[in-house]
C-alpha cells in the first residue's frame, strides 16, 4: 500500500537538518506540500525547498525562534497562508543545548532547554490548531526521545525531562482535540547516527558503544525516523491517537 499525501498541506519545524529535513522530503515524495521551518539552518531549509520544488511540490522555507509565541505564531500564519491551509504539523525542532549536572545547572540553561524542545512545541501547536481542526484530518507528530525512557546520557538532565514532556503533552492534547479530527502522536527516537546531534554532543568512542548495545546491531537513521513519521501523518493512521513510536532498534522497550 503506497501512502499518498497529494493536496496535503505540512509544516515541518527544524526542517533545515537531519530528522527535520528527511521527514519534509518524504512528506514532499508522498506528494505533499511542505513549508520548512528552521532556527539557523538557511542553507539547510533552502536545499529542501529546492528538492522538492523541482519535484513538483509546492514548497516555502519559513524562519524563526519558536520559543518566542510571537514568532511561532508568525512562523504557522506564514506557513498557512503559503500553502493554503495545514493538514499536517510535524514538531521536530528541539535541541540538546549542552551537558551540565544538575548541581551545576544555571536557571538559563534549565529553561533554554525546556523551551527550545516543550514550550516550542506547544507555541507553535496552539498557533496551528484553527487550521488543523479546519483541515478535518489535521495530524499532529511530536519529537520525544529514548531519552524519556531511560534519562539520556549524562548532563542531560532538562533534555530528558523536556521530552517526557512531550509524551504527557501528546497524550493529553489528543483527548482534548480528538472530537475535532485531529491525531496527536510522538515518535521517540533512540541512537540516531550521523547526525549534527550526536556528532556535537557524543563522543566517537562513546557512539560505538551505544551501537554495540542496540539489538538490530546498526546505529538508526534519519529515514527510519521519516517512515514512522509519513505514517503517522496519513490516513493510514487515522485510528491512531495519543500515542508514542519507539524507534530505537530493540535499545530499550516502553
Amino acid at each position: 500500500m503506497q501512502i499518498d499525501l497529494t493536496g496535503r498541506r505540512a509544516l515541518v519545524t527544524g526542517g533545515g537538518a537531519g530528522i527535520g529535513a528527511a521527514i519534509a522530503r518524504a512528506l514532499g515524495a508522498s506528494g505533499a506540500d511542505v513549508a520548512v521551518h528552521y532556527a539557523s539552518s538557511a542553507d539547510g531549509a533552502a536545499a529542501v525547498v529546492d528538492e522538492l520544488t523541482a519535484a513538483g511540490r509546492t514548497a516555502v522555507a519559513v524562519q524563526g525562534d519558536l520559543t518566542d509565541s510571537a514568532q511561532a505564531d508568525a512562523v504557522v500564519q506564514q506557513a498557512t497562508e503559503a500553502l493554503g491551509g495545514l493538514d499536517i504539523l510535524v514538531n521536530n525542532a528541539g535541541h540538546l543545548v549542552g551537558r551540565a549536572t544538575v548541581a551545576e545547572m544555571t536557571d538559563e540553561h534549565w529553561h533554554q532547554v525546556l523551551d527550545v524542545n516543550l514550550t516550542s512545541s506547544f507555541a507553535v501547536t496552539r498557533a496551528a490548531l484553527p487550521a488543523l481542526t479546519a483541515s478535518g484530518a489535521g495530524r499532529v507528530i511530536l519529537m520525544s526521545s529514548l531519552a524519556s525512557e531511560n534519562g539520556g546520557g549524562a548532563g542531560s538532565v532538562p533534555y530528558a525531562a523536556a521530552k517526557a514532556g512531550v509524551i504527557g503533552f501528546t497524550r493529553a492534547l489528543a483527548k482534548e482535540i480528538a472530537s475535532a479530527g485531529v491525531t496527536v502522536n510522538a515518535v521517540a527516537p533512540g541512537f540516531i547516527g550521523d547526525t549534527a546531534f550526536h556528532n556535537t554532543f557524543t563522543p566517537t568512542k562513546a557512539q560505538e558503544g551505544i551501537v554495540a548495545g542496540i539489538p538490530l546491531g546498526r546505529a538508526g537513521t534519519v529515514d527510519d525516523v521519516a517512515g514512522v513519521a509519513l505514517f503517522l501523518a496519513s490516513e493510514l493512521s487515522s485510528f491512531v491517537t495519543g500515542q508514542v513510536v519507539d524507534i530505537n532498534g530493540g535499545a530499550n522497550f516502553r
